[in-house]
């Protein structure tokens, strides 16, 4: 007679069940399970037509899922034990034998595992693609002027070249990231059983090299219990995140009437419901939004494993609502920063002319002052002093009289004026990883080494 005897509550089964967003797993079940039954068989719990049928019974029942045939029955829980019900209405009895020597734990830990190592290495793919976007991109305008900004204020004059490749940076560190959570992966959790191990002397380790796990996990209560490669993955999807939330804010900045920099084209744009002029960056906006999201995730997982005690509860359930969210969100953001910057277009007159104002010079004359001797923070001021001389008078630094000039410090002589032209401030910035053309063109090419390393073929 089984433990319990009373029928579920509908109310409670409705809480319980996890089959309507675990079934995305059903491909790394099918898989945990064909080389969990060549296990078994090496141990002779199964004979040779007992293997034959399970894994006949396991093919069918993946191309039933895959056609969307799949009879799901209102007693499925989740997708492992509707699984093993569909493999045993096929192969008949030898489905008995299919959770022989495997608990529900280690087979969950062990399919999330080879569900976060595939997001993985999707997420890699779209991040290395929108990086060869931003590159080529950077190298199309590696000459192009536009203002730096710090605190929303023009700062100094950088190439959109430059500015783009910050992008492709930051993404190379997310690329990084997403390959330590597909390598935090490494240890199978299969054959540790609900957390105390099997009563089968199970080759672990054989499994192990059937899914291309680098070992068996060393700890069976550890195993069973552990999410880190989860939460590995969504800290690497929510930097990720939050690094396309600034470049889908710079669009909507930059694509506005006020800056009038970008035109993100029409295909990730949308039009008003009453306002038949407008045409507003969404897609950029939405990059924005969908950041807190992705990291709300992670919080939440955060949440679940604070201080829940060994080995397994069903509070890991909820693991998965959280991680499938926010693998959709970071994989759909990331095409769609691809897309977006695919159709965007640069207005190359209207960033020179505002980058060609003078004041982001200021500190090049103070630079200027520094090579003549002066301390840089005398000179921060006596540039200061120029800088308001001009502003109150409404002219330009370069309008400034030599007397004007020589009176706020006799080091100035006509090498002001030439700092003050436009290509001098570009130029100046020497120092490796500068916005100089030269350093830039450096850049450009140790970027496409870096890609190109990211498309070689896996040793």
């Amino acid at each position: 007679m089984p433990r319990l005897t009373d029928p579920q509550d509908p109310l409670f089964r409705r809480l319980n069940s996890s089959l309507r967003f675990d079934q995305r797993l059903w491909p790394h079940d099918i898989e945990g399970s064909k080389a969990h039954i060549r296990a078994l068989r090496r141990l002779d719990v199964l004979d040779d037509g007992e293997l034959s049928a399970l894994d006949e019974a396991l093919d069918e029942a993946a191309r039933e899922l895959e056609a969307g045939e799949f009879p799901f029955e209102d007693g499925d829980e989740d997708i492992h034990m509707a699984i093993e019900r569909r493999v045993t209405e096929i192969a008949g009895p030898a489905g008995g034998k299919l959770h022989t020597a495997r608990s529900r734990n280690d087979q969950v830990a062990t399919d999330l595992a080879l569900y976060v190592r595939a997001r993985s290495e999707r997420a890699r793919e779209l991040v290395t693609a929108l990086m060869a976007r931003l590159l080529d991109m950077a190298e199309a305008h590696r000459d192009w002027p536009l203002p730096g900004y710090t605190h929303m204020q023009r700062a100094q004059p950088i190439y959109l070249g430059h500015h783009l490749l910050a992008y492709f940076w930051m993404l190379e560190r997310d690329e990084i990231r997403f390959a330590a959570a597909g390598g935090s992966t490494m240890a199978m959790p299969l054959g540790s059983g609900a957390l105390a191990g099997l009563n089968y002397e199970i080759d672990r380790a054989q499994t192990a090299a059937d899914l291309d796990f680098a070992r068996p996990s060393p700890n069976s209560m550890d195993s069973v219990s552990n999410r880190d490669f989860a939460l590995d993955y969504m800290y690497a999807a929510a930097v990720c995140a939050t690094h396309l939330s600034r470049l889908g804010s710079e669009l909507v900045l930059w694509s506005s009437q006020e800056f009038g920099f970008c035109d993100p084209g029409d295909a990730f744009a949308s039009g008003s419901s009453i306002m038949p002029q407008k045409r507003n960056p969404d897609a950029a906006e939405l990059l924005r939004a969908k950041a807190p999201r992705v990291t709300a995730s992670l919080t939440t997982l955060l949440g679940v494993l604070h201080a829940l005690p060994l080995a397994y509860a069903k509070d890991l359930q909820e693991d998965k609502e959280a991680l499938f969210d926010a693998v959709d969100t970071i994989e759909l953001s990331l095409e769609a920063a691809e897309g977006m910057l695919a159709g965007a277009r640069f207005d190359r007159e209207r960033m020179g002319a505002a980058a060609a104002d003078e004041m982001v010079a200021a500190t090049d004359v103070a630079d200027l002052l520094v090579r003549r001797g002066m301390p840089f923070r005398q000179a921060h001021g006596v540039v200061g002093e120029l800088v308001r001389t001009a502003l109150e008078s409404g002219r330009k630094l370069s309008e400034l009289s030599a007397e004007e000039v020589s009176a706020a410090s006799e080091l100035l002589g006509d090498e002001y004026f030439e700092v003050l032209e436009q290509g001098a401030w570009l130029d100046s910035k020497v120092s490796a990883g500068g916005t100089s053309a030269a350093r830039l063109g450096e850049q450009l090419e140790k970027a496409r080494r870096v890609l190109d390393q990211l498309h070689a073929p896996a040793p």
